[in-house]
């Protein structure tokens, strides 16, 4: 694990850690960071309890618009306070924090679902947005659903729409990710 990998650890389990402790819930300020958390960057903090492996909350972003270090320690408290599909966290107890760290989204243009499907880049996370809707899977999505055909179906589910078909004016993207988690 590299030292920035380290750090970013670090920062979520001490911004979880700390608005356990005082009920604030605050991210770094930017000259509180270290110069390699200091550059833009979008990140996924994902919540899993450490014995199961379950997931406990996921947030992110996927574009960068503010220090890494910040969108880290703020997605970190939202997974941890805000996903609206579990209760608030209270404590740190049995907890594994996973991050993801985002490259810069890539359109990919495609014909139709069945060329999405056939030429979907097998170990990258993909965006779709159509009609209103968005949804993504990152690239550890794959582990899960390894075959294209029902990667696509599920993130299609995800993102509200029906699986095999093609909206107008749809748009995908792909990116790449360095993930990491606290062992």
């Amino acid at each position: 694990m590299t030292d920035r990998e380290t750090e970013l650890l670090e920062l979520a389990r001490g911004t979880i850690a700390e608005a356990l402790r005082t009920g604030r819930r605050t991210t770094p300020a930017v000259d509180q960071l270290s110069p390699q958390l200091r550059a833009p960057g979008a990140a996924f903090v994902t919540l899993r309890t450490a014995s199961t492996g379950a997931l406990r909350g996921c947030i992110g972003s996927l574009e960068a618009h503010r220090p890494l270090g910040v969108d880290v320690a703020a997605h970190a408290l939202d997974a941890a306070f805000r996903d609206p599909r579990f209760p608030p966290l209270q404590d740190l107890a049995d907890l594994r924090i996973d991050i993801c760290v985002l490259g810069e989204l890539t359109d990919f243009p495609a014909d139709s679902y069945d060329d999405l499907v056939a030429r979907i880049p097998v170990g990258s996370g993909l965006l779709v947005t159509a009609r209103g809707h968005r949804g993504t899977f990152l690239p550890t999505v794959w582990q899960e659903l390894p075959q294209p055909a029902v990667f696509v179906a599920q993130l299609w589910r995800k993102a509200g729409l029906a699986p095999g078909s093609w909206p107008r004016g749809i748009a995908l993207a792909t990116y790449s990710a360095v993930e990491f988690s606290e062992s």
